[in-house]
This record gives structure tokens, C-alpha cells and sequence, in this order.
């Protein structure tokens, strides 16, 4: 049915369209939908093929899944070794379950046209990472860099980069899959996929510290994704990170609603100082 197998790995044809927003502690304040990488394999499944209805029980059941919790992982069996596929989930840890579920099925629904019938995909999203195989990768630690984004070098300023070396450390030294950091306006956040271990989340989760910490310098932001697991940090606080690094519609928005404001506050105005006229006019009639 399909061509010869390939080594499955994502690596091997990341085509990678990428879009940061907004890093806030402890949620991000750009939306959970917004789309940060996605890749595909090179190998391709044939249409109406025994692997293409799996394919679609997998989603199917991710998606469903996540309606009640923020991580799961699903082998469908098929009536020969070929037609087997492996896939999982991973919501952000501070999502609520029906972000969760909103985020999974937009994921699940972008990653359809992303890697139309090809047999591996993968897309994370600022609030889910979601991602199929035809060859297992379930509860397998690796920590080859898929993405790694660094903003701006600020210049060595000694306060920020020992508050973002505290934070990251202590994100480093912190147990559990998801964590959290912040001291002043330096914020972070890290987590693993949750197929691993305790030990390999940690393992990982070290790595993508430390290789944020010596790739990105003096950047006033940081993103190091690596395949199960990710750390970000922000130097410029939510509100500064914001103003920073936003887009053009972001600043539109916020243009707009000043007008709104000030045409509100002028009418008001105008309403008080007619009232203010009638009350002088009508009592000098009187």
C-alpha cells in the first residue's frame, strides 16, 4: 500500500511557518489557537487505504479525549504491521478543559490540510501540541531541537539576565510536566509531553533550558522547542513583551478602542454641559 518506510522522524521534510506572540506568566496572552510550528513527514498513505481509516479513528479519538483531559495517547491497530498508527495530544497545563478541547480540535482540523495524506505530521499551537506516526514515538525521550526562536540581544544588562538566569534555573530545579517562573518582569514556562517519565521530562526539560540559556544570550525573549518538550522566557514583563513584539492588528485594536474612548468621553461631556445650559436657562425663565 505504501511506499518503503522511512525513518519517521519530523526532522525530515519541517517545513516550518512560524508565528510567536505574546509570552505572559502563566498563561500567554495571544490566543491558544495561534499557530508556532508544523511539519510533516515525506512518506504518504494511499486514499481509502485500511491506514487512512485508522488515521481518522486516531483524530477522531484525540479530539474526543480532549473534551475531559489535557493529555492522552492512542495506538489503533490495523490487520497488518503497515496500517498501525500512534498519535497523542498535549494541552498547555493552566488551559482550561474547554480551551483544551477547542485548541485540540482546531489543531487536529489544521494539521488535515497541513499534511494531507502523508503518514506523520505534527503542529503546536500557542496552547496544544498534537502529532501522529505510522512508527511509534510513544513514551520515547528525544531531544533533537525542532524550533528555536531568539528575540533581540538587549546588551548584557546584569539585573535582567541574573533574574532570567533565576527564573530558568528555578524552572529547571521545579518538579512536575508543566511549570511556571517569574520574578519582576522576567516570566517563563516549560513543559514536557506528558507520554514521558518523571526522569526523561526532567532530562528534557534541563536540555531545553540550557540550551535556551546559551542560544539565546542576552535575548530579551526566548523560545527553545525540542521534540517532547519546550522552555520559553520573556525579559520585557507581559505588558512590555506585548507592545514589543506585536502585530499590526494588535496595534490597530488598540488605536481603535482609544478612539471609542475618547469619542464616549466627549459626548458625555457634551451631554453634562447641555443639561448644565438647560438647568441655567430654565431657571433664569423662571
Amino acid at each position: 500500500m505504501m511506499g518503503r518506510r522511512t525513518r519517521s522522524s519530523l526532522l525530515l521534510t519541517l517545513t516550518f511557518i512560524v508565528s510567536f506572540s505574546s509570552l505572559t506568566c502563566p498563561s500567554f496572552s495571544a490566543s491558544t489557537d495561534a499557530f508556532v510550528f508544523g511539519g510533516c513527514t515525506q512518506q504518504k498513505y494511499v486514499h481509502d487505504s485500511p491506514f487512512e481509516s485508522n488515521l481518522n479513528s486516531l483524530l477522531t479519538s484525540l479530539v474526543n479525549s480532549a473534551t475531559y483531559s489535557s493529555y492522552n495517547k492512542y495506538t489503533i491497530m490495523g490487520s497488518s504491521p503497515q496500517d498501525v498508527v500512534y498519535g497523542l495530544y498535549q494541552c498547555r497545563g493552566d488551559l482550561s478543559m474547554p480551551d483544551c478541547a477547542t485548541c485540540v480540535a482546531r489543531a487536529v482540523s489544521q494539521l488535515s490540510v497541513l499534511c494531507a495524506q502523508t503518514c506523520g505530521g505534527a503542529l503546536q499551537l500557542q496552547g496544544c501540541y498534537v502529532k501522529y506516526d505510522n512508527t511509534t514515538f510513544l513514551g520515547v525521550e528525544d531531544k533533537t531541537v525542532v524550533l528555536k526562536k531568539c528575540g533581540p540581544s538587549v546588551g548584557y544588562k546584569t539585573d535582567a539576565m541574573n533574574l532570567r538566569d533565576a527564573v530558568l534555573g528555578g524552572m529547571a530545579r521545579t518538579g512536575g510536566a508543566y511549570r511556571v517562573g517569574g520574578s519582576g518582569d522576567v516570566q517563563g514556562v516549560a513543559q514536557c509531553v506528558g507520554d514521558l517519565s518523571a526522569g526523561e521530562c526532567q532530562d528534557c526539560l534541563s536540555e531545553a533550558i540550557m540550551r535556551l540559556r546559551s542560544d539565546c544570550g542576552t535575548a530579551d525573549y526566548g523560545d527553545m522547542f525540542l521534540a517532547k518538550c519546550y522552555a520559553r522566557y520573556t525579559t520585557g514583563g507581559p505588558r512590555a513583551y506585548t507592545k514589543s513584539h506585536s502585530d499590526k492588528s494588535t496595534n490597530d485594536g488598540e488605536k481603535t478602542f482609544a478612539i471609542i474612548i475618547g469619542l464616549l468621553a466627549g459626548v458625555a461631556l457634551l451631554i453634562i454641559f447641555l443639561i448644565f445650559l438647560r438647568k441655567v436657562f430654565g431657571g433664569n425663565g423662571k
